[in-house]
């Protein structure tokens, strides 16, 4: 299937997003918050030397304040205020502000950040882009990462592309759009449960061709 067809997927607009999130944040509303990263996160930077690290939509920072205790030097982007002004402030508390930068910005808007990066971190943000973002998503991570550098996302599945109720995005269409600069190390398929729904779910561990 063609993947402009598979682009038109979410209802919600990205002012919709937004105005989502910023309630979210400003209500405390955030069943994600956790004070570590997902597990998968913790794993994969078991296994790599500290570098510099991208975590894309980093929230409230969870991430990179973990990574930045690892000895790594992070950049978190996210384009809600209120979830950057956390981070910061959990980033001086957990004493690793001077080895982290936090962003108010898109992650299609990304021109100010200065390549290359070792590993880059996206927990649920490439699954609510839409249309032509997904292209410029696309390119914006792989002109960010050096080669050979890793690449950790998890998404949202949709298993049927007429899915127009939801967030995510097809696997086809995950593969259509990433593959050609990035290789597919391996995929864990997965349940996500929240207060009201359950959805399928993948991590997906890639690396930037050389």
């Amino acid at each position: 299937m063609d993947l402009c067809v598979l682009c038109v997927l979410v209802v919600l607009t990205m002012t919709d997003l937004f105005s989502e999130m910023e309630r979210r944040y400003r209500e405390g509303d955030l069943p994600w918050d956790d004070p570590l990263p997902p597990p998968e996160v913790i794993e994969l930077a078991g296994q790599l030397p500290p570098g510099r690290a991208l975590d894309l939509g980093c929230g409230a920072g969870r991430a990179c304040i973990y990574l930045a205790q690892q000895g790594w030097a992070c950049d978190g982007v996210d384009f809600v205020p209120q979830a950057i002004a956390l981070a910061r402030t959990r980033a001086r508390a957990a004493g690793v502000a001077n080895r982290i930068h936090f962003h108010i910005a898109a992650v299609t808007q990304l021109d100010f950040l200065h390549p290359p990066y070792d590993l880059a971190i996206d927990v649920g943000c490439l699954h609510a882009q839409q249309g032509d973002d997904l292209r410029i998503y696309a390119a914006e991570v792989s002109w960010l990462l050096r080669p050979g550098a890793h690449y950790l996302l998890f998404a949202r599945l949709l298993d049927d592309p007429t899915q127009s109720d939801m967030r995510g995005l097809p696997e086809q269409a995950i593969h259509a759009l990433l593959s050609p600069t990035f290789t597919f190390d391996h995929v864990v398929y997965g349940n996500t449960s929240t207060d009201d729904a359950a959805w399928r779910s993948a991590w997906f561990w890639m690396r930037r061709k050389e």
